[in-house]
């Protein structure tokens, strides 16, 4: 072999020697990539508690709740009433021929209390209603943050192998020059390029995208630029204990506010039962003649009304709203099933993506970089076949892939148990998993 051709393969060698894929970063304007921890979390969560509109709604329908329950009068208005008498003289003289009086009806049977009381328990229902809706809130923005940086991976991933694509396309185009390489190499190297590249921008889009619904959440302007994020790391193992469950019972946010839906039902059925009783009311009238002014009589009176006569329609109207109580509470035991379940379904799934990902990080990624280390080191010396390196490339990348997908996976099934669990955030489930007091519970 001539030394010009050995010197050639010689500097292809090196130029392969330094691809990019496993250890180069790509750069960040100087600046390191933001990794998406707990404690950034509950800043947006911040953020996002005084900004996001649908919260503020919700604040208002609280407010209104708080002002109808004190609207409710336990005394109702008086009635006034005046008026006169046409007769002839004598008559109007004997008796009068001005009338006036006035009447209030009396709450002495419970019913403006009963209607005070259930117009209060809108009230814990709305409240119920603002902790659930936060912590949806928290949880769709959890996930809309999860899949922004998880397209950041993948973008960088993307990026790192278009170099790695390019080093070795310069490697091959040298290798082709001199004899070493196939023409059909380099239109393949070349084709993987171009793919690679028209990836890129497809993927920049899906991180534009992505980062639009956080924007949203947070209510921002929906083109805010973000700074490059990162995942965090594989979370510790969390075991299905009973401690969990209990805390599911008791603080998944829409069991209680299904729970303060039962009590406001109960609250109307007790309303329906008081309505069945009569209105009482004290009156007074007087008569004076009009010539002379002088008073003629004066009465005191009591009234009540009689509801004996639509007793199957008071009767009906508590058999509705007892029927809409019940309806509450075999919902509630049924949602109970449920969620105990989902629990179980949710530390099974964190699990198996905590296994996943501790599979790809410590197995298959340290094996597939051999691979192609070693896929790469006997091309250069012409042993091995240049399609061992593609495909030794692709299992790297894949392997890569399917690591930041697995703790993306594991970190969005936790992010749906705290929520069932009314858990403020993975510190509080960290910190009961080592069997210690949450931080904070909802």
């Amino acid at each position: 072999m001539k030394l010009p051709k050995v010197l050639t393969i010689l500097a292809c060698a090196q130029a392969a020697a330094a691809l990019p894929l496993t250890a180069q970063p790509i750069p960040t304007n100087g600046t390191a990539r933001v990794v998406l921890s707990a404690e950034l979390l509950n800043q947006y969560m911040e953020e996002a508690h005084t900004n996001n509109a649908g919260l503020w709604a919700a604040r208002s329908r609280i407010k209104a709740a708080e002002e109808n329950a004190r609207s409710i009068p336990l005394w109702r208005d008086p009635e006034l009433m005046a008026g006169g008498m046409a007769a002839d003289t004598e008559m109007r003289m004997e008796d009068g021929d001005i009338i006036y009086g006035a009447q209030q009806t009396l709450p002495v049977f419970g019913k403006e209390k009963a209607a005070r009381a259930a117009a209060r328990a809108d009230i814990p229902v709305e409240e119920a209603d603002l902790e659930y809706r936060l912590q949806t809130l928290r949880k769709s923005l959890t996930g809309a943050l999860l899949k922004a940086v998880l397209a950041d991976e993948i973008l960088v991933v993307s990026q790192e192998d278009l170099l790695w694509l390019e080093t070795l396309t310069t490697a091959v185009e040298q290798r082709y020059g001199v004899g070493d390489a196939s023409q059909v190499d380099v239109l393949r190297m070349q084709n993987e390029r171009s793919r690679r590249t028209e990836q890129i921008r497809n993927e920049e889009n899906e991180r534009e995208a992505a980062y639009a619904t956080v924007n949203r959440l947070l209510n921002r302007n929906v083109i805010s630029a973000w700074a490059r994020m990162e995942l965090p790391e594989v979370f510790p193992p969390v075991p299905l204990t009973t401690r969990l469950l209990e805390m599911a019972m008791k603080f998944e946010p829409r069991l209680a506010m299904m729970k303060k839906q039962r009590e406001q039902a109960e609250a109307m059925a007790n309303l329906s039962r008081k309505e069945n009783r009569p209105d009482l009311a004290a009156a007074v009238e007087a008569r004076h003649y009009s010539r002379t002014g002088e008073g003629r009589s004066a009465e005191v009176l009591l009234k009540m009304t009689l509801p004996w006569f639509n007793q199957g329609k008071y009767k009906a109207a508590i058999r509705r709203d007892e029927a809409r109580a019940n309806q509450i509470s075999y919902e509630i035991e049924d949602y109970t099933y449920e969620l105990r379940t989902e629990i179980h379904h949710l530390v099974a799934k964190i699990d198996n993506a905590r296994r996943e990902a501790v599979l790809y990080r410590d197995e298959i990624t340290p094996r597939s970089e051999q691979a192609l280390r070693s896929a790469e080191a006997s091309w250069q010396v012409n042993r091995g076949a240049f399609r061992d390196v593609l495909d030794s490339r692709r299992m790297l990348l894949d392997a890569r892939t399917m690591y930041f997908k697995a703790v993306a996976d594991q970190y969005m099934a936790l992010t749906e148990l705290i929520t069932c669990c009314g858990i403020s955030d993975l510190e509080s489930l960290e910190a009961i998993n080592k069997g210690t007091e949450p931080k904070e519970e909802k």
